[in-house]
């Protein structure tokens, strides 16, 4: 893998305040009414659905906040909601994918665009950055709970894990998108706490930012795409996203 950690974006995630915590509880509820809509409320032939009850779990929502939810998608008949990805660009050519659901095409297209154009960077055509980016899938285990790293890689690869990486405090396993679950299931068979698994996308390689302007503006984007209430998952290949 490169460098970029994933577990500094689900650390960034974690840190975040009580508010922006129910933001996020708010928006995995709005995925999952959408994948029920589509796929129904059983998670085990709903694979889009068994994914965000994982991110939700992750994220720490509440397993009855995930049931209510996934009741009040199957008897709603009322909204309906697109899913849209944008494709763009922030300053210095970070490249950013932005996944939103929205029952307003026009409204969430124009706060993209202003975001992008406000903060030095700009949206681009479908397909500009995407080539950048393969989904994988990835776990994270706490070093703190594991006694012996060896024994969890070998159990990781023989599951159908790709890839097996140390970073700071914690093990970042990835794997085929596919084979996310058949590898979470078989490691917390094997005993060991699972801290994230959830699907992402990866970009081939990062760009580390130097300019402290071009720093100052791709926070800011990120922080009011993140923000907006249409906005599901942010991505890029901003390396250094935490310093």
């Amino acid at each position: 893998m490169s460098g970029h950690s994933k577990w500094n974006n689900i650390k960034h995630k974690k840190e975040k305040t009580d508010a922006q915590k129910a933001k996020i509880f708010t928006k995995i509820g709005k995925e999952i009414t959408i994948a029920v809509k589509a796929g129904g409320g059983d998670p085990t032939t709903n694979a889009k659905l068994r994914d965000l009850i994982a991110k939700a779990k992750s994220n720490n929502v509440p397993n009855d906040n995930i049931e209510r939810t996934i009741k009040k998608a199957l008897g709603e008949t009322n909204t309906t909601y697109e899913e849209i990805v944008y494709e763009g660009y922030g300053p210095a050519g970070i490249a950013v994918i932005v996944e939103a659901s929205t029952d307003n095409r026009n409204r969430t297209a124009g706060d993209v665009r202003s975001y992008f154009s406000k903060f030095k960077g700009n949206l681009g055509q479908t397909g500009c950055v995407s080539y950048l980016f393969s989904e994988q899938g990835v776990i994270i285990i706490l070093k703190e709970n594991v006694s012996d790293e060896d024994a969890l890689m070998e159990t990781a690869l023989e599951a159908g894990a790709s890839d097996f990486s140390s970073d700071g405090d914690v093990f970042e396993i990835y794997t085929e998108p596919d084979d996310l679950y058949a590898v979470n299931d078989a490691l917390v068979a094997a005993g060991y706490e699972i801290e994230s698994c959830e699907k992402d996308k990866i970009a081939s390689n990062y760009i580390t930012l130097d300019n402290p302007e071009d720093i100052k503006y791709m926070n800011l984007l990120i922080e009011n795409l993140e923000d907006h209430d249409d906005v599901m998952n942010v991505y890029h290949n901003w390396e250094n996203c935490d310093d």
